[in-house]
C-alpha cells in the first residue's frame, strides 16, 4: 500500500500519464462486460420506460432478476457467496451502462450497491452466507434505511432506537425512516439505529419482520419507477446476530459504503449524460431550421462540443479513480475473515477522489440534461420525448448519497485532517510555492502549466485561508466550498490532460486528436474561473497590502496565452455531430 499514491496526493507532485487508467486501457473482458450490460439496459429495460414509469406491477422484479442472472447485481460478491467477483473497473463500467436505465439504475444501485455493500464488507461468514446468494440473484431484494425525517445530512442524529430485549436475543427497534429506496418491495433492509439511545449501529432486518411496515409511495420529481417509501419500526425484534459489524459503529459503515457509493454515482452520471448527448445530437442532426440542420449553427456546436467536454473529462476522473481503487484492492490481502473491513479502509483512502468525483459528475450529468433540452427546443418540453424524463431523473443525483454542499465541505477538511496527521505536505507545499513565487522561479508553459497553476492556486488560497483562521477555517463553509472547487477542478483538469497525453503516446490517432482539443478547451475555459474563484476567496481572507500581495501572487499564477476555443469546439462539435453520439 506504501508505493500507492495517497487519497488527495494529485495536489503535491507529478503524475506520469502512463501511470493511470484510462477507457483506452480497457480489456477484451472489460468491453464484453459493456457491451453486455449496454446491450441488457436498451434491449430490456429501455423498450419497457413507459411501464417502468407507470410501476407496471412485478415489472421492476421481473428486470432486476434479468440483472441478476446476467451477474450485474452480484458484481461486488465474492464467488464464495453466489457472485462474480469483478475488479473495480468492470463495476464501474456496469454503473456508467446503468446509468441509462432511469429509475431502474435508482432501483438496481440499491440493490447491488448500498443494499449489499455492507454486507459483503462488514458481515460475518453466517451473515453473508444467509443474506448475499438472494441480493446477487434478486431473490431477495435490498433496501438502505439511514435518512430519517430529522436527520439527513447529519446522519449522527437519527432517533431511531435499539433497545436488548430482557432475554438477551434481541434488540428491540423503533423510529422512522424516509425516502428509501426499494422500500416497497425490499426483502432486506440495512438499518441505523442507536443501542440505548446513544451507540450508532447497523443491523440487518428482514423486510417480514412483525412491526415494520412501509408509508405510501412517494410522488416524486423523477425517477418514477422506482420504489421510494418511508420505513416505520414499531417494536421490530431483530436477532442480536443481525447486529451488522460492531455496536456503537454504524458510522464506520454508513460512511465507508457512502465513499463507494459517490464513485459509483458519479460513473453512472456518465453514462446518463452520454445518453443525453446522443438524445441532443441526433435531435440537432435530424431537425431543420431555415433549410438546415441546426446542428451546422454555431450556438448549437458550441452546446453538443461543451456537452461532450465535460462528459470527457468527467469519464477520464471516474476511470482514473476506478483504477486508483483497483490498484488499491490488488495490494490488500481481503483473504481472512475481516477481509471486507480491509477492503473498506482501502477505498477509504480515496474518499476524497470519491467526494470529488460525485460532485463533478453530477453536476456535469445536470449541465448535459439542460442543454439537451434546451436543444430540443419547444419539444423537449413535451414529455413524448426522452430528454425530458433525463431532465427529471438528473435532479435528484446532487442530492444522493451526501448532498454536493456536504461534499464540497468534506474535501478541504479532508486534506486538512489528514495534513494534521503528517499524510500531506501541506504547509510545506505552501511555503514552497510562496518562496518560488517570491524568487519569480516560477515558469507555467502550455496545458501541463496551466494544470500546474491550477494546484497552486489551490496551494495560494489555502494558505490564505490557514493563515487568517488557522483550524477554524473549517467552520467557514463559503470559504471551504471555493477551496474545494479549486480542488475539484484542478483534478478534473490533470485528469483530462494526462488521458490526453497518454492517448497520443499511446495512438496518435484522430481519436487522440479530439481528446487533446477537449482538454485544451476545459484546461483553457476553467483556468479564468479558477482565478475569479480565488480573487472573491483571498478577498475574503485579507485586506490592505496583504491582500494586494496575494492578488499579485495569484496574478503571477495565471499568466498564459489562450488558445482559440471557439475553434477547437467547431471541431469537436463537427465529430460528435458526425456520430451522431459520445465517441472519443
Amino acid at each position: 500500500m506504501s508505493s500507492l499514491p495517497k487519497g488527495g496526493s494529485f495536489l503535491f507532485g507529478q503524475t506520469n500519464p502512463q501511470d493511470i487508467f484510462t477507457p483506452e486501457d480497457f480489456t477484451l473482458e472489460h468491453k464484453m462486460i459493456y457491451r453486455t450490460t449496454a446491450g441488457f439496459i436498451t434491449d430490456s429495460v429501455l423498450t419497457r420506460m413507459d411501464e417502468l414509469e407507470n410501476k407496471k406491477e412485478g415489472l421492476i422484479n421481473e428486470l432486476l432478476e434479468a440483472a441478476g442472472e446476467l451477474g450485474l447485481n452480484g458484481a461486488d460478491i465474492s464467488e464464495e457467496y453466489g457472485g462474480m467477483e469483478m475488479d473495480k473497473i468492470s463495476t464501474t463500467i456496469i454503473a456508467e451502462c446503468i446509468g441509462r436505465a432511469g429509475s431502474f439504475a435508482q432501483t438496481q444501485g440499491g440493490q447491488a450497491g448500498i443494499g449489499s455493500m455492507p454486507i459483503v464488507m462488514f458481515g460475518t461468514h453466517e451473515q453473508k452466507k444467509k443474506y448475499l446468494p438472494g441480493l446477487a440473484t434478486a431473490e431477495k431484494v435490498g433496501a438502505y434505511a439511514l435518512t430519517e425525517p430529522g436527520a439527513g445530512s447529519d446522519a449522527l442524529s437519527a432517533k431511531t432506537r435499539a433497545d436488548l430485549s430482557p432475554d438477551g436475543k434481541y434488540y428491540i427497534l423503533n423510529g422512522t425512516k424516509q425516502f428509501i429506496t426499494n422500500a416497497g418491495m425490499a426483502d432486506v433492509f440495512i438499518v441505523y439505529a442507536k443501542i440505548d439511545g446513544d451507540k450508532f449501529t447497523a443491523f440487518i432486518v428482514d423486510g417480514d419482520s412483525e412491526g415494520l411496515s412501509t408509508g405510501a409511495e412517494e410522488h416524486k420529481m423523477g425517477i418514477k419507477g422506482s420504489s421510494t417509501r418511508s420505513v416505520i419500526f414499531e417494536d421490530v425484534k431483530v436477532p442480536v446476530e443481525n447486529l451488522l459489524f460492531e455496536i456503537g459503529r454504524g458510522h464506520v459503515v454508513a460512511f465507508n459504503i457512502l465513499n463507494l457509493g459517490r464513485f459509483k454515482l458519479a460513473a453512472t452520471s456518465v453514462g446518463m449524460a452520454k445518453f443525453a448527448l446522443e438524445l441532443a445530437a441526433t435531435y440537432a442532426n435530424d431537425r431543420k431550421q431555415f433549410g438546415i440542420p441546426i446542428a451546422n449553427f454555431g450556438l448549437i456546436k458550441e452546446k453538443l462540443a461543451e456537452m461532450a467536454i465535460k462528459i470527457y473529462v468527467t469519464e477520464s476522473m471516474v476511470y482514473r479513480t476506478g483504477g486508483l481503487l483497483e490498484n488499491m484492492m490488488d495490494s490488500l490481502d481481503t483473504s481472512g475473515n475481516d477481509g471486507g473491513l480491509v477492503a473498506a479502509k482501502g477505498i477509504e483512502e480515496y474518499a476524497l477522489e470519491c467526494s470529488m468525483n460525485k460532485v463533478f459528475g453530477t453536476e456535469t450529468l445536470g449541465y448535459a440534461v439542460d442543454e439537451g433540452v434546451q436543444i430540443h427546443g419547444g419539444y423537449g418540453f413535451s414529455s413524448e420525448y426522452t430528454i425530458e424524463r433525463l431532465y427529471r431523473d438528473a435532479r435528484i443525483y446532487r442530492i444522493f448519497e451526501g448532498t454536493n454542499e456536504i461534499n464540497r465541505i468534506l474535501i478541504p477538511t479532508t486534506l486538512l485532517r489528514r495534513a494534521a496527521k503528517g499524510d500531506f505536505p501541506l504547509q510545506e507545499a505552501i511555503e514552497k510555492l510562496q518562496g518560488e513565487i517570491a524568487a519569480g522561479s516560477l515558469v507555467r508553459k502550455g496545458e501541463a502549466g496551466l494544470v500546474q497553476a491550477a494546484k497552486d492556486i489551490f496551494l495560494l488560497t489555502m494558505g490564505a485561508g490557514l493563515q487568517k483562521y488557522g483550524k477554524d477555517l473549517q467552520k467557514h463553509q463559503e470559504i471551504l466550498g471555493r477551496l474545494a472547487d479549486l480542488a475539484i477542478r484542478a483534478f478534473a483538469m490533470e485528469s483530462a490532460w494526462l488521458r490526453a497525453q497518454k492517448a497520443g503516446a499511446n495512438d496518435g490517432g484522430p481519436k487522440a486528436k479530439l481528446k487533446q482539443n477537449m482538454a485544451m478547451v476545459y484546461i483553457n475555459s476553467t483556468v479564468g474561473l479558477l482565478e475569479y474563484s480565488a480573487k472573491e476567496t483571498l478577498t475574503a481572507l485579507a485586506e490592505g497590502e496583504e491582500l494586494a500581495s496575494l492578488l499579485d501572487n495569484l496574478q503571477r499564477l495565471t499568466k498564459y496565452t489562450t488558445r482559440n476555443t471557439v475553434a477547437l469546439r467547431q471541431e469537436i462539435a463537427a465529430a460528435i455531430s458526425e456520430d451522431g453520439k459520445y465517441a472519443v
